[in-house]
């Protein structure tokens, strides 16, 4: 069942939104094994979409399917209404691995990391500009992590490894974030203020969010204490941010500079400063 059509009323006020992501009849199996059979669903600009699964429902390969890593056994994906294997505009989607899928004696710094953002198909064999490396510094700045560009990325605690994957998955100004469990193996506080910052990303932006999340309590507050739609063990659960009012600065890294630095003042209760 398509995610639209939870509600009369959210229906109505995504009719005028265009289809970000669009999945039908959507399977896929490895070594014979069924992960996941028929999915179908889709995702409006604006929208905030938790999925929820228990292990082994297909949550990851899922979010590996959308972003072309993986490649389905039946179905059809659609990304901004274009077929997957016509889709050329990858810089609109920004995706957040698992932690666990990144290998911490990579030997890369900060900067190469959130830098290789920027790596991709049409950029893969292309001298980085100046703005390029501007870019790269206004993300790492936003997130707080400008003073660590040069240590490798295995030197770094668990939140401050997940501020440089999403300063590498940001530095485009995505229209569409794809996270994968963002704040498993990081302290309470430290993923409050991350659930913080990306509600305030939803709400003040024009950017719409894909999120696989274990933290029920997190989803339920934001999206609702029921799953607007369900696929077998996967549960999907919607926020539509339709008539909020854009920050006074339209650049996304500055605007997340600015958030972090006035919680980090105390002018709000929950500080991103301790996301480390």
């Amino acid at each position: 069942m398509p995610i639209e059509s939870q509600t009369d009323a959210t229906s109505e006020n995504c009719r005028n939104h265009n289809d970000v992501i669009t999945l039908d009849g959507v399977s896929f199996a490895y070594q014979h094994k069924t992960v996941m059979e028929n999915v179908s669903f889709s995702v409006k600009e604006r929208d905030f979409i938790g999925l929820i699964g228990t292990n082994g429902a297909g949550k990851t390969t899922l979010l590996r399917i959308i972003v072309g890593l993986l490649k389905p056994s039946a179905g059809q994906i659609r990304l901004f209404g274009q077929p997957i294997d016509k889709f050329k505009q990858w810089d609109r989607i920004g995706y957040v691995p698992q932690r666990n899928a990144f290998n911490p004696q990579f030997p890369a710094t900060v900067r190469e990391v959130v830098l290789s953002g920027l790596f991709g198909r049409r950029k893969l064999f292309k001298r980085l500009s100046k703005t390029d490396y501007t870019k790269a510094t206004d993300a790492m700045d936003a997130m707080g992590i400008k003073d660590l560009e040069e240590k490798r990325i295995g030197q770094l605690s668990g939140g401050q490894q997940q501020r440089v994957f999403l300063a590498r998955a940001l530095i485009n100004a995505p229209s569409l974030l794809i996270l994968d469990e963002p704040t498993v193996g990081i302290d309470a506080e430290t993923q409050e203020s991350f659930f913080h910052m990306i509600k305030h990303m939803h709400q003040h932006h024009n950017m719409t969010f894909l999120m696989v999340s274990h933290d029920m309590e997190m989803i339920r507050g934001y999206l609702g204490k029921e799953p607007a739609s369900s696929a077998g063990k996967l549960n999907f659960y919607i926020k539509h941010s339709h008539e909020t009012q854009d920050c006074v600065e339209s650049n996304l890294a500055h605007s997340l500079k600015g958030l972090r630095e006035q919680m980090e003042s105390g002018k709000e209760v929950i500080r991103i400063g301790n996301f480390n």
